[in-house]
């Protein structure tokens, strides 16, 4: 991993941590990867879904799964938040799987505007908060 890499990857951490002070992991590169894993599994289990090689309710138990361990990896927010609709799985695997609606992103980004150590959240182009985005850079 070159240094701009791992400099983005801390600095989302960073993010994270921010944003879930009840996290149980606190070194922000572990915390990045360890959702980089869930990220996957669920993207997969998405592509697998939209190929029709799953059923649904076969979805339905990897989305349980991957928001179980998202709330034990990052704490009881993502309880929460998952009830109000501000955290979910996106079954479109085009994308990200692990989003934040878009106002919870731009509403997070705004606040971060003015502090001075602003800590924004990476979106994408539809403007959702992405948890695990790859940030390899070259």
């Amino acid at each position: 991993m070159n240094a701009k890499t791992l400099e983005a990857i801390k600095r989302h951490g960073e993010t994270l941590l921010a944003m879930f002070p009840g996290a149980t992991e606190k070194d922000p590169v572990a915390l990045c990867k360890k959702l980089r894993r869930i990220e996957n599994v669920t993207n997969r289990a998405a592509c697998d879904w939209c190929n029709g090689d799953t059923t649904e309710e076969e979805w339905d138990k990897a989305e349980e799964k991957a928001m179980g361990r998202l709330e034990t990896l990052l704490g009881d927010t993502v309880g929460m938040m998952a009830e109000s609709g501000e955290l979910f799985c996106n079954s479109d695997p085009r994308g990200y799987a692990l989003k934040l609606r878009s106002e919870f992103a731009q509403r997070w980004n705004h606040c971060q505007s003015e502090s001075p150590t602003p800590r924004y959240l990476h979106t994408d182009l539809g403007g959702y908060g992405i948890l695990a985005p790859d940030l390899t850079q070259s």
